[in-house]
């Protein structure tokens, strides 16, 4: 019966995926739209956690000097972010069913310098970044243009939908390092020259996190970017995409300079450091960053 399951399921998201890749370009948006209404409607739960977050977040946000929307209340932002989930959707199918070349090709990328300079020593590059914008298609388009590459990701519990994904990822050069036992999958790309995108803002266990900053609450981060990049000596760099009018754009920021200091202390403020790129991604686009999740859940409630 699990098999059987399994095979229908897979079968029910190639399907609905198809819909969504068959959706004209010039209605991607109003598509988006529709999209991100229903899953207001048919998913209460995410609903509230996204209204709760944006509801504590905004007041920090509001006096952060990158923040772009002053006088924007919980409800508009929530609008849009629907409205950016459910258009990100649509092009993902476009992409997964081989129908999104296009928005590969209209992606503008700046700051290529830094990662040139960073993939010029060598040692493989490791992109660090959120769920921000069209992550996905970040992470396909960085395979499709710049080489091979990996991204870490959690293994789906229906091996025909897991297969389904990497053959359609496999087609942009994109492979998955799935996160049980990672650590170890990462340094061996790493090693190879390839580059590794990782996506380290949620909520980490107690055990594989420390406590940060963000939003100026505290949560739980994950530390493995750090210690990767000490274990490795590959370049971190910060790397984000946002929609700018009727494209994408992929942003590569300096490399991450990290102060050497490996005591709990020094893990502790490197964390940080690299939480803080997330944060100022979410002030200056607070509408394209995932709010569905739990960022602040085991950390309390309290301020920092």
């Amino acid at each position: 019966m699990g098999e059987l399951f399994w095979k229908v399921q897979a079968a029910v998201f190639y399907c609905l995926t198809l819909v969504g890749a068959l959706i004209p370009v010039a209605a991607t948006e109003r598509g988006g739209a529709v999209v991100g209404s229903v899953i207001w409607r048919i998913l209460p739960k995410r609903r509230d956690i996204v209204q709760d977050n944006l509801k504590e977040a905004l007041g920090y946000l509001g006096a952060h000097p990158l923040w772009c929307v002053p006088g924007s209340g919980t409800a508009p932002l929530a609008a849009q972010t629907y409205g950016n989930l459910g258009t990100s959707l649509i092009e993902v199918c476009k992409l997964y069913h081989g129908r999104g070349e296009h928005l590969i090709a209209d992606i503008e990328l700046r700051g290529l310098e830094h990662y040139e300079a960073a993939r010029a020593r060598n040692k493989g590059v490791i992109c660090f970044s959120g769920h921000c914008g069209n992550w996905e298609l970040m992470a396909l388009a960085l395979g499709r243009l710049l080489g091979d590459g990996a991204v870490v990701a959690k293994r789906q519990n229906n091996p025909h939908f897991n297969r389904m994904v990497e053959r359609m990822r496999m087609s942009y050069n994109s492979r998955v390092i799935y996160k049980k036992g990672a650590f170890r999958g990462i340094l061996s790309a790493l090693r190879s020259g390839d580059m590794v995108g990782i996506l380290a803002d949620q909520a980490a266990s107690h055990e594989d996190g420390v406590l940060v900053s963000v939003m100026g609450r505290k949560a739980w981060a994950s530390k493995a970017p750090v210690l990767l990049a000490r274990k490795s000596g590959a370049p971190l760099l910060p790397v984000f995409i946002h929609r700018e009018g009727d494209h994408h754009v992929i942003t590569f920021y300096p490399e991450h300079t990290f102060s050497g200091d490996m005591s709990d202390c020094g893990i502790q403020k490197e964390t940080q450091a690299l939480s803080h790129y997330v944060e100022n991604f979410v002030a200056a686009h607070p509408a394209q960053w995932y709010w569905m999740h739990r960022r602040w859940k085991r950390a309390g409630q309290a301020w920092v």
